[in-house]
């Protein structure tokens, strides 16, 4: 979330910026001015979110400057931030989205900060439900999504003209040199017979991206045709997108915790998962151990908040998602045992040790064999039996 901050006391300035930095986690205040006549250049190079602005201010009436700002730069948030509660109903005339009084407070910023969250998450969802610009999709399989339409899959005429495209978009906006090409999509072949069908492969993805309305989507012929770069255009990439996002948080709070699962739950599966590509692998891994933090933090959160069930779940989607995770039946194997539910123990056991040693012929750490072992004989961490 980026913000700008705007009070022509520097006192007030520093108090908010300095409470948004140690208490808000997601938060890039971006620029802070005091004087107000700077804000509107200010919000037209930075595009924030939010503004946090002051009503009372000697040289422009803060509402006149709210309505600057939003004619500059449509969308952005307005929270007036005053010490005078009489401009309460002219804030909300001008569609603020909050007023806070000063001195402001820990808890009542913490409440309109998670009004922005949701309206800014609610933003993206229509984001990507309307696609206001064209959305390529690559978790799990490559679909493309236009404004106000169903995501497609494309129809590519072969499958090298598939993994072309697939392989430039991945390398987008570099240039690819057709020698690297020609062992990708026909290693060992003799590159004079092979030239004309990459020329003819490359005329496949264009026309299967025209047929698809991505053709905002270029691919640049280098200097004599010796490679090739694609270029989005003003098309987007969701999992660019979601990196992005999630890159944005440091932690979870409780008023936080939606927004950020909302955010988490965008990843909608391994990156080009359907593909057998191998050089696409060390991007997978990437974005999957992204995840895997992630959802790590959620569920340290639903722990802390006693949340055992939430955190049961959440355990299960590592599962799901990843199978070959050891540490998710070691963490459930534990938390079931909490939870007093022997048969989810048992079961937690059963499918790692069939996994690990039947599917991929290693076997099960020591530490949770000792653990395991230990709880059948109804010995706790102190050594104690209880049963």
């Amino acid at each position: 979330m980026k913000v700008i901050l705007v009070d022509d006391e520097r006192l007030a300035l520093i108090g908010l910026q300095k409470l948004l930095e140690k208490e808000v986690s997601g938060i890039q205040i971006v620029a802070s001015y005091m004087n107000p006549t700077e804000v509107t250049a200010g919000v037209l190079l930075h595009r924030p979110d939010v503004v946090f602005l002051d009503i009372h201010m000697p040289e422009i009436d803060g509402m006149d400057l709210g309505r600057q700002i939003q004619k500059a730069v449509p969308g952005t948030e307005i929270i007036f931030v005053t010490s005078y509660d009489q401009y309460a109903v002219h804030a909300f005339e001008l569609q603020a989205l909050d007023y806070v009084m000063k001195p402001v407070q820990k808890e009542r910023l913490n409440q309109t900060l998670q009004r922005v969250r949701e309206k800014l998450a609610l933003r993206r969802e229509q984001r990507m439900m309307n696609t206001e610009v064209p959305l390529i999709c690559c978790f799990n399989q490559i679909s493309f999504k236009l404004p106000g339409k169903e995501p497609q899959v494309a129809k590519w005429r072969t499958s090298k003209a598939q993994e072309l495209f697939a392989y430039l978009l991945h390398h987008r906006n570099q240039v690819i040199y057709r020698g690297a090409l020609l062992d990708l999509l026909w290693p060992g072949a003799e590159e004079e017979k092979t030239a004309h069908q990459l020329y003819t492969t490359m005329y496949h993805v264009r026309q299967t991206l025209k047929t698809c309305g991505m053709d905002m989507i270029s691919i640049h012929s280098a200097h004599l045709e010796a490679g090739y770069k694609l270029v989005l255009g003003d098309a987007l990439l969701d999992s660019e997108q979601w990196e992005r996002e999630m890159k944005a948080w440091r932690e979870v709070k409780p008023e936080t915790v939606e927004a950020y699962e909302q955010a988490v739950y965008r990843y909608k599966g391994t990156y080009l998962g359907r593909y057998d590509y191998m050089w696409a692998e060390p991007e997978r891994e990437r974005l999957r151990y992204l995840w895997l933090y992630h959802m790590r933090q959620l569920n340290l959160h639903y722990l802390k908040q006693g949340q055992k069930d939430r955190a049961v779940e959440n355990i299960q989607q590592i599962q799901q998602m990843l199978p070959d995770d050891e540490e998710s039946y070691f963490m459930l194997m534990k938390l079931y045992d909490e939870m007093d539910h022997k048969l989810g123990v048992e079961e937690q056991y059963r499918l790692l040790t069939s996994r690990m040693e039947q599917e991929l012929g290693i076997p099960i750490s020591e530490e949770v064999q000792q653990w395991y072992n230990d709880w059948k004989r109804g010995i706790t961490k102190a050594g104690q039996h209880t049963r």
